[in-house]
């Protein structure tokens, strides 16, 4: 009797509620003249009904539920509110994606629609994904989505903001926000007071990856020490490093050398760094003779490779040695020399560009599937010679501008089936990879211009490859989420990294070629181990696509930047953000530190490039931020192009930063 009842109450409200009003004034004139319609007669039409009225509950449940919890939020205390203001983007999401799986597929649209804008700001990429939720299959085809409802999020919250949130849940009986919150969301409650709002970028978890796998995986041992019996150790223990005033008179001596004698450009790059250096050195004698980082800090530990590494020819290994005597050491008050290359007229084909060690050779890749190589050691005698520029300016579609703006040829290479996507130099400069949408890695000769090797395994486009420290190895990276491990001289991979959950945008080499790094579009960042193919260490905290990664020269950092603009220091051992660091406002494409660790450089999309204290970075991230902007103290110094996006950028052995970019008319 009370479930005919709870029908017939549905239904008249139903009717009442889509304003038809001859049905229910009907449907109340023979209630009042007999007893409550019947509807046992046909048992699956007030099945119906009944699952028909829950629905219609379930749908108001969400809607005024959030609505008053967000409404709650916006009016508590400004000292809790930017930590309650975290819980409503998961209450959002997962609210819009049980109506879908319900079936509410309007009033799931109309959710979405009505409170999304509150969640633009920090989360747009998030919901353009979403938005394309139309119906309950997308939950489980979508890999995002899917993702979103199988792993919790885990927010930082203060004691008392936690109590001020259950107490609101229990007083207003708001069963679906209860329910969304206990399955979705893990709480790791602090005590003390609220964090600040300067912390929002590592209190919530990134969503989609499960906290407690990468808590074990981070547990797992690893080597991060550099290679035994390197040429930095041997050239230490020889006590082969120059003083600075030794290498003033060593660059002063080269200046007097005939120009068609040295090895490259660099040279005299090199030179006017040094004398810039001995300048500074002498007008800021009395605050160096004060600093800290003057102290000598502990030798990286040593460590056995895993890989056969190649053998170094005896010319070789006595020409990185010369460089490296003839480093300049750099620090926050001693920077170092950019040299920036441009690319014009590439009519927005160019896709990516490498610079090689020394840099001596400049390489782009563009939509049209050719790669382009510029000889930049020909720039002294081009400059001279108006027959070759008159030559170039009849064959050369593109021209890349040096530092004196003057125009040279380049030498093409053609074989990809697709937009060329990462170009990398060999250590040595005579071997260049490329990487294409055709899903093939192409291996070519610089000295015969010609290609040598097409390599095959992956099996969707191949967005990053990246040769390893001391050649022959090379790493890949792909839209089929997966990253490999090649050798020059053979054709199928040696390993296959496998665990990422969307696309592996980017890859680095640790600096003992024992691990290898992965950015992906899951916004999160991988360590893998080279010889067992295992994930090492996750690295959790970006809120976008990672797009570039670097490595410290002592093997303890890696840099990673993201889609946003953010760039993040971590510390290899433990797996957590050292700190971030925040200045650019567009995505970073490039990061790169100096020979000795001291400065990171990063260039971005907004068109800079920006020069960051490593030292203070890592050393003192909490302190500062409690006397203020923390990253005032650690941006040295902002390089503006004029409209150019920053590419790539390169410090070569004696430390002089390389970048290049692409004229844009659109910035």
């Amino acid at each position: 009797m009370e479930n005919m009842q709870a029908v017939n109450s549905f239904v008249a409200a139903y009717l009442k509620k889509k304003g038809f009003k001859e049905a229910e004034q009907l449907l109340e004139d023979l209630q009042k003249e007999s007893a409550p319609i019947d509807f046992h007669n046909d048992p699956d039409l007030a099945k119906f009904i009944h699952h028909f009225s829950q629905s219609e509950d379930d749908v108001a449940r969400y809607q005024d539920g959030y609505s008053k919890l967000r409404s709650w939020t916006y009016s508590s205390l400004d000292l809790y509110k930017h930590e309650l203001l975290r819980v409503l983007y998961p209450v959002f999401i997962h609210s819009f994606m049980d109506l879908v799986a319900k079936g509410h597929l309007q009033e799931a649209r109309t959710f979405f629609n009505a409170f999304h804008e509150d969640h633009e700001l920090m989360h747009s990429r998030d919901l353009q994904k979403l938005e394309g939720v139309l119906s309950q299959s997308h939950l489980e085809e979508m890999e995002f989505a899917r993702s979103l409802r199988q792993n919790k999020v885990n927010i930082k919250i203060c004691q008392y903001s936690y109590g001020l949130l259950l107490q609101y849940l229990h007083k207003t009986q708001s069963t679906a926000m209860l329910g969304v919150i206990n399955e979705h969301i893990n709480f790791q409650v602090t005590s003390g007071q609220p964090g600040s709002i300067s912390d929002d970028t590592e209190v919530v978890t990134l969503i989609g990856s499960c906290q407690d796998a990468a808590s074990l995986i981070n547990q797992k041992e690893i080597h991060w020490g550099l290679l035994e019996d390197s040429l930095e150790e041997r050239l230490e223990k020889e006590g082969g490093l120059l003083s600075d005033s030794e290498k003033a008179e060593a660059e002063n001596k080269e200046g007097d050398v005939d120009d068609s004698k040295k090895r490259s450009v660099e040279g005299g790059k090199q030179g006017a760094s040094t004398k810039k250096l001995k300048k500074d050195k002498a007008v800021n004698a009395t605050a160096k003779s004060a600093r800290p980082e003057a102290k000598p800090t502990p030798a990286a530990p040593r460590v056995k490779p895993e890989l056969t590494l190649p053998v170094m020819s005896t010319e070789v290994e006595q020409s990185i040695l010369e460089d490296l005597r003839n480093r300049v050491q750099l620090s926050s008050v001693a920077l170092p020399s950019v040299s920036f290359y441009t690319f014009l007229n590439t009519h927005n084909g160019l896709n990516c560009s490498s610079i090689s060690q020394d840099g001596s050779l400049v390489a782009g890749g563009f939509s049209d599937s050719s790669l382009k190589v510029w000889d930049m050691a020909k720039l002294g005698q081009q400059a001279g010679s108006s027959t070759l520029q008159g030559e170039n300016d009849s064959t050369s579609s593109e021209h890349v501008a040096g530092p004196n703006g003057v125009k040279r040829s380049y030498t093409l290479f053609q074989g990809h089936s697709g937009p060329v996507y990462s170009a990398t130099f060999s250590p040595l400069a005579d071997f260049i990879l490329s990487s294409s949408a055709d899903t093939t890695i192409r291996l070519w000769s610089t000295k015969l211009n010609a290609n040598l090797v097409c390599y095959k395994g992956h099996n969707y486009p191949v967005w990053d490859v990246q040769f390893s420290p001391v050649g022959h190895y090379f790493a890949s990276s792909s839209h089929d989420r997966t990253a490999r491990i090649w050798s020059m001289d053979r054709i199928q991979p040696l390993r296959i990294m496998a665990g990422h959950l969307s696309d592996v945008d980017c890859v680095q080499w640790h600096v003992n070629c024992n691990y290898i790094a992965t950015g992906s579009s899951d916004r999160t960042v991988r360590l893998w181990d080279v010889q067992s193919g295992e994930c090492v260490r996750i690295f959790i905290g970006h809120r976008s696509m990672i797009l570039s990664l670097a490595m410290s020269p002592d093997g303890r950092y890696m840099a990673s930047g993201d889609e946003d603009g953010t760039i993040m220091m971590w510390d290899l051992s433990s797996g957590q953000c050292v700190t971030p660091l925040m200045g650019h406002t567009s995505c970073v494409w490039s990061l790169a530190f100096s020979c000795e660790g001291t400065v990171l450089a990063s260039g971005s999309a907004d068109c800079t490039v920006k020069l960051w204290d490593v030292k203070t970075s890592t050393k003192a991230p909490k302190n500062e931020e409690k006397s203020g902007n923390p990253n005032r103290l650690r941006s040295l110094k902002t390089l503006a192009t004029k409209s150019s996006p920053v590419y790539s950028l390169r410090f070569s052995r004696r430390n002089l930063l390389f970048a290049a970019g692409v004229l844009s008319k659109n910035v």
